[in-house]
């Protein structure tokens, strides 16, 4: 059996992934809201996306979590599944239920990657899912992928927009 450490729980890095420069900077103010009940993973998630230029929030649980993406509405939410009191499915479904929530990138993360929660995470409306441990890359690539694509929605939208005024 192998011993818990850091390293497993985040995954091994490649010497490549350690200093990577291949991440886009986000725009000024692209805030990444952390909701995962471990100190450990909050701190790192943190470093991580801190480092590339993101600012980050965080909760522990998800009714603050909640509470803090209605209030800053963040660019994109990494949301736990297993958390004290209200879980992820339950935090998405309320989430998607608020129109001033409803619209915001959500990939859900979870140390038990099975097939069955990654339909779930689906079914009740999050854009992606991030299995633990994760390296540097695999959160870097979600978040770039799901801050893509809700942008992508917003130039569609603005088109749809400007065609409907001519």
């Amino acid at each position: 059996m192998e011993k818990f450490s850091l390293r497993n729980l985040l995954g091994r890095k490649t010497e490549g992934e350690k200093h990577s420069t291949r991440w886009k900077e986000p725009p000024p103010g692209t805030t990444v809201l952390i909701i995962d009940d471990s100190k450990t993973i909050v701190s790192l998630l943190k470093r991580m996306l801190q480092r590339y230029g993101y600012d980050t929030l965080h909760a522990y649980d998800a009714e603050t979590g909640i509470a803090l993406a209605l209030h800053h509405q963040p660019s994109v939410m990494l949301l736990d599944i297993v958390l004290p009191g209200m879980d992820g499915f339950r935090a998405v479904r309320l989430l998607r239920r608020d129109s001033r929530t409803a619209h915001l990138p959500i990939v859900m993360i979870s140390g038990n990657p099975q097939a069955a929660q990654q339909f779930w995470v689906q079914k009740i409306g999050a854009d992606d899912f991030m299995a633990k441990p994760f390296t540097e890359a695999d959160v870097m690539e979600k978040v770039e992928k799901v801050l893509k694509r809700d942008t992508s929605a917003d130039t569609r939208a603005g088109a749809d927009t400007e065609e409907s005024r001519n």
